[in-house]
C-alpha cells in the first residue's frame, strides 16, 4: 500500500467520525454531566468498536451484509432499540442534579464506559459497509497482513482520538457549568435525538 492510501483511508475515516451522529451525543452528554475520565473510556470504546467494524470489513463481513439484507435489517433493528433505551434512560434521568466530580473517582468506572462505548458503536452495523466500500477503493486485495494491520489501528486512535477531543472540550469547567445550568432541557434533547436515530435504524 501507498502513503496516499494509508493518509486516505484516515482521512475519509475522520471525516465520517465528525459528523455528528449517536456517537457524538453520547460523548458531549458524558463528558459534560460525569468528567473527562468517564467520556475518555467511552472515546476509547467508539475506537474499539470501530476498530471491530473495520476488521469485519476486512475480512468480509461487509459483503456478507450487503448480500444477506435480512440479517443487516436484523442487527440495525437490534442496535436501533438498544439506542432507543440509551434515549430513554437519558430522559428519566434528566431532572437529576450533576454528580459530583470526584478527581480520584469518577462517577461512571473506565471499564463500564468503555464498554458503554463499544455497546452504542456496535449498535450501528452500517460502518461495516462503510469502510467495506473505503477498502474496495484504497485497500488492495494484494495488501499485506501488517498493512492491513496499520489500516485497523490507524481507524482505532483516529476514532479514539476525536472523541477524546470531544471529552476534553465538554468537560471544561465552563462548559459544564452551563450544561449544569440547563441539564433537564439538554439531557431530553440529546435523548430524542438520539431516539431518533435508534428508531431510524429499527425501523426497516
Amino acid at each position: 500500500m501507498s502513503p496516499f492510501a494509508f493518509l486516505g483511508v484516515a482521512a475519509i475515516h475522520l471525516a465520517a467520525a465528525i459528523s455528528p451522529g449517536q456517537a457524538f451525543v453520547l460523548a458531549v452528554r458524558t463528558a459534560a454531566a460525569e468528567g473527562f475520565r468517564p467520556a475518555l473510556g467511552l472515546a476509547l470504546g467508539f475506537g474499539l468498536g470501530a476498530f471491530v467494524w473495520a476488521a469485519a470489513a476486512i475480512l468480509g463481513l461487509s459483503l456478507v451484509l450487503e448480500t444477506l439484507p435480512l440479517l443487516f435489517t436484523a442487527m440495525k433493528v437490534a442496535g436501533g432499540l438498544f439506542l432507543v433505551w440509551l434515549a430513554v434512560r437519558m430522559w428519566r434521568h434528566a431532572p437529576d442534579p450533576l454528580p459530583v466530580i470526584d478527581p480520584d473517582a469518577a462517577p461512571r468506572g473506565l471499564a463500564s464506559a468503555i464498554r458503554l462505548g463499544l455497546l452504542a458503536m456496535l449498535a450501528n452495523p452500517k460502518p461495516a459497509i462503510f469502510f467495506g466500500a473505503v477498502f474496495v477503493g484504497l485497500v488492495p486485495a494484494t495488501a499485506l497482513p501488517w498493512e492491513k494491520a496499520v489500516v485497523l489501528l490507524n481507524i482505532l486512535w483516529v476514532e479514539a482520538a476525536w472523541y477524546v477531543v470531544v471529552a476534553r472540550v465538554f468537560s471544561l469547567p465552563r462548559a459544564r457549568a452551563a450544561y449544569a445550568r440547563l441539564k433537564t432541557v439538554l439531557d431530553r434533547g440529546l435523548g430524542v435525538a438520539l431516539g431518533a436515530l435508534g428508531l431510524r435504524f429499527a425501523i426497516p
